[in-house]
This record gives structure tokens, sequence and C-alpha cells, in this order.
């Protein structure tokens, strides 16, 4: 018997030791005085009885003169003639009751045995659900162990990420060959956190880990550390460490790090004590294990800026490793894994693939090909084809189609001038990323129309040239619509907004600003989240500097709107003919009207960058 069984069993020993006593109590408060049913005729011969009350076996009443100290009686009853009968001899006589012992015992307990199932079926389910927990359980830990047959991942499985998988190579051969590592007295690192942005593949090369090694795998989450209870999450923390060592070696993984590890003390309003305690026993577990027990900790997080210093410090998680995300070859890597479940035709080019998602994480990869395979099967494929691929990335980049949204004629037309200014000035501009589709058909995210570049190769430099560029290509939209329609329409508002936050960089973060110097102004977000700071930016700068940079941001606006505008003027015929074709066909490609094709070949490009 385990203990929480024993501690159900001996709060219901408690309770019905309570009950009997209870019980004992009220019988000896409500004592009564048992007359035997012979004596009870004689007393009511004369006239010594009152309030009667008679049953259908027993008859109770009150007594004129009490008997013994007590004032009422009870007697069984006896059958009527039979009792004349016993009555005529003189002889005493009295009924006996049925025993009703077992009855009387289960009319008390099956009470509480009810009351105790509702509680333990209802309100504890829904205590739990609450954040309560059991009271039993609140110190255990939740971890979810797996073994090598449950995680079902390799490192075959994961691809995209060589570098990170060549460290926890390391981790995979200390846990097989622990004597090859401890011969020169290296030890293995007793954390190793996995950083990078959502959907990198943190997890998935954790699981990796252990499938390759052939260990236990215990896996949790951080916040399922944190309960309401004051202790509670470092109780759990110790029981999970003394679960795994005695199942060394094997690997602890915590995902979502940040939920327990966050900076102690932050906060207008202090810290929080649960957190800090559990937190402090996480530290204090760290530094209380020996990594030669074969113990491996891994955790995952893609905060790390708001880790607490003491938990990435040398000696508790020793290694960082970065999981970002895949550059050409690794987007191909992972396309190939991932394509391995689908029935691609012949005509799938996955370095073509690869090229036109840059920025996509392993994530993003699997669910582009899920949808290609969905787009081929509602179109009845037997394959799937570069064209469900190419849909698939325009759903995933601009959202689905909206085909039953109706424009009217001159909102369309405005719509096609808009993208079409897009396009041609991408197109005209050395430098920018080549168009690939236009379309005047509704997106689900909002867009009226979208012009979608396609990318011919990673970049990890850009000039300021080529950021000036992309403002061009930006404000062409609306430079289209005041040249053509005289006037200009909310249609860019998103377009505006990213032009004024390239600006802003340019002048505040790249130091490109001949007014302002080198100077870095505002600081990058080191999150991988993105930077969602509530209220004004944080500045250290005065009044007039920030006038300055206000002033700077609005020439460069002004100056890539004027060369927008002078670019498209220029080439008005083309920006006429492309609308008018738009609006008739309402999707182009480059292959469909020629001025979309870029003005500088990616060779030629890769020359002049070269010398």
């Amino acid at each position: 018997m385990n203990k929480q069984h024993q501690w159900n069993v001996g709060y219901f020993l408690i309770a019905f030791a309570v009950l009997l006593m209870f019980q004992e109590w009220w019988a000896s408060r409500n004592a009564v005085e048992a007359l035997p049913y012979s004596e009870f005729v004689r007393l009511l011969k004369q006239d010594k009885l009152t309030e009667l009350v008679v049953e259908q076996r027993q008859i109770s009443g009150k007594l004129k003169e009490p008997v013994n100290g007590r004032s009422y009686f009870i007697t069984e009853r006896v059958e009527p003639d039979l009792a004349d009968e016993l009555a005529a001899t003189g002889v005493t006589f009295r009924g006996k009751a049925e025993n009703t012992v077992l009855a009387s015992i289960l009319g008390w307990v099956l009470p509480f045995i009810l009351i105790v199932a509702l509680w333990s079926f209802f309100f504890r389910g829904i205590a739990e659900k609450q954040g309560f927990g059991g009271l039993v359980n609140v110190g255990k830990s939740k971890a979810k162990v797996f073994v090598q047959r449950d995680t079902g991942v390799t490192f075959a499985d994961v691809a995209g990420i060589d570098e990170a998988k060549a460290e926890l190579e390391e981790v995979v051969s200390f846990l097989k060959d622990q004597p090859r590592y401890s011969r020169l007295g290296a030890r293995i690192p007793k954390g190793i956190l996995l950083v990078g942005p959502p959907g990198t593949g943190k997890t998935l090369v954790a699981k990796a880990v252990a499938g390759e090694a052939g260990v236990p795998f215990f896996s949790i989450s951080g916040s399922e550390f944190v309960e309401m209870f004051v202790g509670v999450g470092a109780a759990r923390v110790r029981d999970l460490f003394e679960q795994a060592r005695k199942a060394a070696p094997c690997i602890i993984f915590i995902d979502e790090l940040d939920a327990l590890g966050k900076m102690r003390g932050v906060g207008a309003f202090g810290g929080n004590d649960e957190k800090e305690q559990t937190l402090n026993q996480l530290l204090a577990e760290l530094d209380g294990f020996d990594p030669r027990e074969g113990v491996v900790l891994l955790a995952a997080t893609n905060r790390p800026e708001i880790l607490d210093p003491a938990l990435l410090r040398a000696g508790r998680f020793d290694r960082q490793i970065v999981v970002d995300r895949p550059d050409h070859k690794g987007r191909a890597a992972i396309l190939q894994v991932h394509m391995k479940r689908i029935s691609a035709s012949q005509d799938v080019d996955v370095d073509r693939i690869a090229g036109i998602t840059i920025g996509f994480t392993g994530a993003d990869l699997a669910n582009l090909v899920n949808e290609a395979a969905i787009t081929a099967t509602r179109r009845g494929a037997e394959t799937v084809g570069m064209a469900d691929f190419t849909a698939a990335v325009e759903r995933l980049v601009a959202g689905a189609e909206r085909k039953g949204r109706l424009l009217q004629p001159h909102e369309r037309e405005v719509v096609a001038h808009h993208e079409m200014g897009h396009a041609l000035a991408a197109a005209l501009l050395p430098g920018m990323d080549p168009v690939h589709k236009v379309s005047i058909i509704p997106r689900s995210i909002g867009a009226l129309g979208y012009t979608l570049q396609r990318p011919t190769e990673d970049r990890f430099l850009i000039t300021l040239q080529e950021l000036k560029s992309r403002m061009v290509v930006l404000l062409a939209g609306r430079a289209a619509e005041e040249l053509v329609f005289a006037e200009v329409s909310t249609g860019a508002a998103d377009d505006l907004a990213k032009v004024t936050d390239i600006a802003r960089q340019i002048v505040t973060r790249f130091g490109m600003s001949e007014l302002l110097g080198q100077a870095v102004l505002e600081r990058q977000s080191a999150s991988y989240l993105g930077d969602h700071m509530i209220g004004v930016r944080e500045k250290d700068f005065s009044e007039q500097t920030a006038r300055e940079i206000d002033l700077a941001v609005k020439g460069l606006i002004d100056e890539a709107y004027a060369q927008a505008k002078e670019l498209l003027a220029t080439h008005r015929d083309d920006l006429e003919r492309g609308a008018r074709l738009l609006l008739e066909k309402e999707t182009l490609t480059p292959d469909d009207f020629p001025p979309l094709r870029p003005a500088i070949s990616n060779v030629k490009l890769a020359a002049i960058r070269q010398a």
C-alpha cells in the first residue's frame, strides 16, 4: 500500500471513530427506561403513563413518576391476544426487537461514504482544475517519463541545425561511454540550455538526444513546478531530481525554462515567493548533483534575456546552444525530412522551395509541407506538385484567398495600380528581391492585394542604399495612386508603418544618418519573441536630439517617396499596361508581364558585390 492510500484510510478511520463517539454521546444524553411489556400494561392500568407514542414495533412515552431517575420509557410491543393471555397468568413477559445493529451502522456509515465519494469525484476534480491540486500530491513531480520507444525521435529526424546537433552528440557519447570521457578528467556539462526562436526544433532535438542514447527521458514544462502554495514548486524540483538519480543515466528536459527561471525581484511589486523558492531549489540541485552520476539536464527557452544570471553562470548551465532559423541548406534538409511523409511529384524542386521560404523555421516548413499536401488533396491530385507548394507558401505568407469579397470597380483600379507600383519599383531598382507574383485577389489577413517578392539568397548584411531602395518599393504603391488618381487612399497604411520603422532604424540603430553620426540612440531588444514593450520607447537623449531624429526620419521618407514618384512617372506606360492586365487576369507573374523581370540579373549583382 502506497503512502497516498495509507493517508486516505487513516482519514477514514479517524472520521469513523469521531462519528461513533458522537453517536454514543447522543444516545447517553437521550437515555430512556426500558420496561417489560407486562410492566407497561400494569402501569397503563394504574394511569401512571402519559404522552404515549405507539409505533409498529415499540411503544414510548413519559412516566408520571420517574423510575431510576428516568422520566421516559420504551417497550417492545407484543401481539394483543398473546399479551392478554400472558397477563392473565401473572407472569412477567417482554418483547424483543430484532437485531438492527448492522442496519444502524450502515445507516450512519453509508451517508458518510457517500459524502466522501462526492468530495473525491466532484470537489477534488474542480479544485485541481482551478489550480489547487490534491493536498496529497502537491509535492509530487508531474514529469512525464519517456523511454526510447516513446520518443520515437533520433538525430536522423533532425535537420537544419547541424551545429547544435554536433554539440549534443557529445552528450549522447557521454551517456553511452562514460569511461572514455572520464579517463582524462573531463566531465559533461551539468546543464545545457537550448535558446532560439519558437519553432526551431529545441524540443525535437532534446527528444532526439534521449532517443539516440536510449535512456529515460524526464520531460516537464517550467510552468508545472509552480502552484499557489508556497514551497510546492521546490518540493517538486527535489522530487524530480530524486527520481532522475534513481533512473540514472537519464535526461531531464525542462521546456519553457523562463516560466521557472525568471529573474528574481523584477517588477514594481517585488518578487514572487513561490517562484523564487522554486528557482532557489533548482539552483541548489544544480550545485548538488554530480554529473558523473549520468544525469544530464537539458532546458529550452525563447526568452533568454529574462533568465536569472545565477542560473546561467558556469557550473549550472555550463553550455548554451543557439538553435536559430535555418539557412538555405538547412531549409532544404528539413524539407527533405518532412517530404518523406507525402507523395511528392517529380517536378518538386526542394532548392527552389528553400529559396522562397527565407525566414521559415522548422515548424513553419513542416506546416508548409502539410498545407501543400492538403492543397493537392483538395484538387484531387495523385501527387503533391510544385504548384501546390507555391500555393501553400502564398497562403502562409499572405493568407487564404477571399474571392467572395467583391470590390467596387474604382477600388479594384486603385488596388491594381497600387500593387503594380510596388512590382515595377522592385523590378527597376537594383539589388531588390525579384517579383514572384502580383495579385489583386483579397486575402484573409485584410490585404486587398499583394506583391510577393522571392529572395534568391540569404542575406546577413544590408547596405544603406539597399535599405533606401526597400523604402522606395514600399512607397511606390502610394506614389502610383497619387500619380494616376491625383489622390491617396488608406491602402498604404501597412507600407507606411514599415517605411517608418526602416527609416527610424537607419537613424537610431545603424548610425547611417549624416546629421546624427555613428551614435546608437535606441537599443535593439534581445528577445526572440520581438519587442512588445508597452508605452514610450526608452530614450537617453535630449529633446533637441529627439527633434533631429524626427527630422532625419522625415527626410529619408520624403526622399524615398519623391524617388518612387519619379521612377513611376518615367515608366508610366508600363504602370498603366500592367494595371490593365492585372485587372483582366487578377494575378500576374514576370512571365505574363516582362517589365516585372529584374533590371540586373542575380549573376551580375553578385559580381558587383564581389568587386
